[in-house]
């Protein structure tokens, strides 16, 4: 990584808001969440061809990337790597990210590289991700932005995880069939859950109907956590977390710091520091658990063993 004070930053993959996102709170001085320490400075488009909502929005985003941020976009992902610091992995569609990174890393041994979601979508390639990450020492986590939400965080530190109980979570979780299940969206509230629960689920059901889900994971040492999803239109993420003698109520709404701003400082931080936020372990199981509550939801709410 360069010893320079401002970290350069490429972004893979432009057919998400999250670049816009992401660029507007590294480059732009004037943005309200503006962080200094990094910046954005090159850029490949991506893309996939068959599917509307990634490959509609790469002309538009990339347009906005040079003429409003100052981002070079280069003709391959090796030309990013080579102009970076650290990697944005950004490409919308999860069934991307394996060759796509393979190359990253490739191209830039011992670069960290933020894998936004879904990470993979299966939970045999999330472990081939990981391993290649390890095998060209590449720092790398993955995380959903709502993780972070100040509002699951106060709530969620190192010393009250431990004694968490139980918990529930509710977000939206609109289908798309390249990306199958709960991996496109419903993965927000899986990772809240885990960021609650820890690792140890043994056992995952989903009752799935078509526009409501209840997924009911079984931790090893007995306690429960669960997540209902929704296609009606209602896109609030909510929570309940249980704790031996009360109960939190999670309610990202009511937050005045966006979730995208406490991620874009996650991650500015992991660049600096190369200590993922989020361990390997815990981000494949929870592939895992998406992996089951979509196994179970296709055979009628049958258990599912992780």
């Amino acid at each position: 990584m360069s010893n320079s004070p401002e970290l350069k930053l490429g972004l893979v993959g432009l057919d998400t808001s999250h670049v816009i996102v992401f660029s507007d709170e590294f480059n732009n001085p004037e943005a309200k969440h503006h962080l200094e320490g990094a910046r954005v400075v090159a850029a490949f488009p991506g893309g996939s061809p068959d599917l509307p909502s990634s490959i509609d929005r790469v002309p538009g985003y990339t347009k906005d990337l040079r003429e409003k941020y100052g981002v070079k976009i280069m003709d391959s992902i090796e030309e990013v790597v080579a102009a970076s610091d650290a990697i944005l992995h950004t490409s919308l569609d999860g069934r991307t990210h394996l060759e796509q990174f393979k190359r990253i890393a490739a191209a830039g041994p011992g670069k960290p590289v933020f894998v936004d979601k879904p990470f993979a979508l299966s939970t045999a390639v999330a472990k081939e991700i990981f391993a290649i990450a390890e095998k060209h020492g590449c720092p790398i986590f993955t995380s959903s932005s709502l993780r972070f939400t100040g509002a699951l965080t106060r709530v969620i530190t190192p010393e009250t995880r431990p004694t968490v109980k139980g918990a529930q979570f509710h977000g939206p979780a609109a289908f798309e069939a390249t990306n199958p299940g709960f991996y496109w969206y419903g993965i927000h509230p899986i990772e809240m859950l885990y960021t609650a629960m820890g690792t140890g689920c043994r056992s995952v059901r989903c009752v799935g109907l078509e526009n409501h889900d209840i997924i009911t994971g079984v931790w090893a040492d007995g306690r429960i956590g669960s997540v209902q999803t929704n296609r009606t239109g209602n896109y609030e993420y909510t929570g309940l977390v249980h704790f031996e003698k009360n109960t939190a109520l999670i309610n990202v709404q009511a937050e005045t710091k966006g979730f995208f701003a406490c991620l874009a400082e996650v991650i500015l931080e992991f660049f600096r520091t190369g200590v993922p936020p989020v361990a390997a372990a815990e981000t494949i199981e929870l592939i895992r658990f998406i992996e089951a509550a979509n196994e179970s939801r296709a055979n009628n709410g049958r258990e599912v063993l992780m």
